[in-house]
């Protein structure tokens, strides 16, 4: 994954890219993950809490899918209270090194929204992330794959 920085841009408002160029792949769709432990208890009543959790069981997933969390290419966050946001922050801050090494980090939109599904919820985390394919040679042109067709 490659960051886009358009010219002219200032930086990211926190941790993420204006955009990403991703390599070819398969994609792999996470449905929106709360705060709430494998078990079904929410894991705490405090956002920082929420969001760790919520972020393990979006790579969870994005493992089971054969992909790691450098494979992701977008994020979308959920939050019930304008007032979380720092506390987001701040535990994005605390597991990204980890999920990101190298800095780069994937496009994050960040709504604030009234309540999710449950109201104890405070956060919930989308994602999409590309697999590789293995072993896959690139696609051939149109013109060279019409030069190896058989004339009939």
């Amino acid at each position: 994954m490659k960051a886009i920085v358009p010219k002219g841009f200032g930086a990211p408002l926190g941790m993420y890219s204006h955009g990403v160029v991703a390599s070819a792949g398969e994609l792999v769709v996470v449905a929106g993950q709360v705060g709430m432990t494998p078990a079904g208890a929410v894991a705490a009543d405090d956002i920082v809490a929420q969001t760790k959790q919520a972020f393990e069981n979006v790579r969870a997933v994005i493992e089971a899918g054969g992909c790691s969390m450098r494979d992701v290419v977008r994020l979308q966050t959920f939050l019930t209270r304008a007032a979380d946001i720092a506390g987001f922050m701040k535990a994005r801050s605390e597991i990204f090194p980890e999920y990101f090494p190298e800095g780069v980090y994937p496009p994050n939109t960040l709504l604030v929204i009234h309540q999710l599904v449950r109201p104890e919820l405070l956060v919930e985390i989308e994602a999409i992330a590309v697999r590789r394919r293995k072993g896959r040679a690139a696609p051939a042109s149109r013109k060279s794959a019409a030069r190896r067709r058989p004339r009939r």
